[in-house]
């Protein structure tokens, strides 16, 4: 198999996802407008799903884990009545009920579900079971069992009521979320049943919906100078980890996969933190008595 072509370019670009494309296909269009060599995301939307889609290429993709394991916030509205197979509205509807909770009554359910709480992923998910996605799974028709799973959840707001049957909830939690299984599971303890019916992820770590670029706008600029422009530094995804600066010397070393001396950081003993030489990152690693122990190369 042959080296894929395309372009040595690496930087971060937020796609403010439409509804219908898999995160996937939306990578894969991103790629191709950059004519990129490499491409990755931070955090899978479901195709149902809009809102931020952080997409990194080339050597961006090594800080992909350090935006998925970050907070990140979802605008939702729950439809109380019905429970689906796949937890959401593009599911077949499975049970159903006449009863509506109150304002008050939403309010005091939602505490439940703050904090670190246990989370089983819908049977319609891509967690894998021996080797197989659930989701296969569910849709052969074959029962599916997944174990629970800890989320921590910062914030699960109630935002509106624009109707009895409906409310829209904003939720800020940490990786591995299903924002379809606060739905279902809130829906169970308030009695009333319920499913996602739309779905917006509004930030995601460092990158904001505000921000986004729309599928159309990367369609319009492919393969353009001006869509080369929208590019953000790679660094952006490295936002939550301590800066560690070195010189020259020390990138040399560092991007050899070599321990060397920093000039100053704020990080610890301990943490994790990446290096930079002039604002550029070289690496990722440990930093231990003045040395930061690399871990992930950066090749600027």
């Amino acid at each position: 198999m042959g080296k894929r072509k395309g372009r040595d370019i690496s930087g971060w670009i937020v796609i403010d996802k439409p509804a219908g494309p898999t995160s996937t296909a939306v990578v894969n269009k991103v790629r191709w407008a950059f004519d990129a060599k490499k491409a990755g995301h931070a955090g899978t939307l479901d195709p149902a799903a809009t809102g931020v889609l952080a997409v990194a290429l080339g050597e961006a993709t090594k800080t992909v884990p350090y935006v998925t394991d970050a907070l990140k916030c979802y605008e939702f509205t729950v439809r109380f009545g019905a429970a689906t197979n796949t937890d959401d509205a593009e599911g077949e509807v499975t049970a159903t009920s006449d009863t509506r909770p109150s304002d008050a009554e939403i309010l005091a359910a939602l505490r439940a579900f703050t904090g670190e709480i246990l989370q089983v992923p819908p049977a319609f998910s891509a967690v894998k079971i021996d080797g197989e996605r659930a989701y296969a799974m569910a849709r052969a028709g074959e029962e599916v069992e997944l174990a629970a799973r800890p989320l921590w959840v910062e914030e699960l707001a109630l935002v509106a009521r624009p109707d009895p049957d409906s409310a829209v909830l904003s939720m800020t939690c940490g990786k591995g979320g299903y924002v379809r299984a606060i739905a279902r599971d809130l829906g169970q303890k308030l009695g009333c049943l319920g499913h996602v019916e739309t779905l917006r992820r509004t930030w995601s770590g460092p990158f904001d919906a505000a921000e986004g670029v729309s599928l159309a706008k990367i369609e319009e600029l492919a393969r353009t100078e001006a869509l080369d422009a929208l590019l953000l530094p790679l660094e952006t995804g490295l936002a939550d980890l301590p800066e560690a600066r070195c010189t020259q010397i020390a990138a040399e070393r560092l991007r050899h996969g070599n321990p060397a001396e920093v000039i100053a950081t704020e990080a610890e003993f301990g943490d994790e933190a990446w290096a930079s030489h002039q604002g550029r990152a070289v690496a990722i690693g440990t930093y231990r008595a003045g040395m930061l122990h690399p871990t992930r190369v950066i090749n600027g």
